[in-house]
């Protein structure tokens, strides 16, 4: 004991402090994950890679990976067709009647998975959600669809062309994931009254208590920013920045935005407490390291 620089008594009280006199340790904070568009739950190059990298540093945590759908490919296609809104309610179901989960849990979304796990934390606050980290979510939506994700070139050639045609119309809304969070700057009105999810969760038509409070019980709200990113239009809606009203050119970040300096979601107050946490990291859309997801994520799991 000498050797350790610990006396007995010393020893036994660490142990007894991190619940190891007992024979257990102290389990870990379950996590639950929510893919991005034209992906799945279990993706062993995406989402399966992802919970291999948490389950290997945090032995013996508890990871749910999203599936909306009773298969691999219906998860897929709903990433695309199905209302935001139900896929929400579901989630919402999963979560209440998993057992591992009653105790609360974190979450961490990719892409639209982002801001789909943030109308999760405002909606849905039991079992609790402790820190959301949103990885790639466009949470002031997005005006632009410059590029797709893997073989889905075909959906994403058909999508852009309802969003052409009519985002705010009533059939491209309900059955188009996209157009659900599809931000025109040109035509806030459009967006404020027709948009089913995205005006809805960042409060365009009034003021929900609920949901405000909700989303102030987080320990912490990471965003990630990828800073070469050409799939999300702007980049800046990564960390809740978007175009100046009226335009798409210039973009404000969030502390300029009415959302923020009105405090209509609780993030000014969230932000002067120090729970809004902004990252960068190089690379495109969802590209990094095993390092750098080590050296900066892993730290808000543990």
């Amino acid at each position: 004991m000498a050797a350790l620089g610990l006396a007995v008594p010393a020893l036994l009280w660490l142990g007894l402090g991190l619940g190891l006199g007992s024979g257990r340790a102290m389990a870990a904070v379950p996590l639950v994950i929510w893919h991005g568009m034209g992906d799945s739950c279990c993706n062993p190059l995406s989402m399966g890679y992802v919970r291999d990298l948490v389950q290997r540093r945090i032995p013996g945590i508890y990871v749910l990976s999203l599936r909306i759908g009773s298969s691999l490919v219906q998860d897929v296609e709903n990433s695309f067709f199905m209302n935001v809104n139900d896929q929400v309610r579901e989630v919402c179901s999963q979560l209440a009647k998993d057992p591992h989960l009653k105790g609360g849990y974190n979450a961490m979304g990719f892409s639209q998975g982002g801001q789909f796990l943030r109308a999760v934390a405002q909606r849905c606050p039991s079992p609790p959600m402790f820190t959301l980290i949103s990885i790639g979510g466009q949470h002031q939506g997005v005006y632009g669809f410059p590029r797709c994700p893997g073989e889905s070139s075909q959906i994403c050639d058909w999508i852009r062309k309802m969003l052409d045609l009519g985002a705010y119309t009533q059939a491209v809304q309900e059955h188009l994931v996209q157009a659900q969070y599809w931000h025109d700057p040109l035509k806030e009105e459009d967006y404020r009254k027709k948009s089913i999810f995205l005006a809805d969760i960042n409060q365009e038509r009034g003021i929900n208590e609920t949901y405000k409070k909700n989303l102030m019980a987080l320990k912490k709200f990471v965003m990630v920013k990828f800073l070469n990113d050409t799939m999300v239009d702007p980049p800046i809606s990564e960390w809740f920045g978007f175009y100046k009203s009226g335009q798409a050119k210039d973009t404000i970040p969030l502390k300029e935005t009415l959302l923020y300096k009105e405090d209509r979601l609780g993030l000014q107050q969230m932000d002067k407490a120090g729970k809004l946490v902004f990252l960068g990291v190089e690379g495109d859309h969802l590209h990094f390291t095993e390092e750098w997801f080590y050296t900066h994520i892993l730290p808000f799991l543990q």
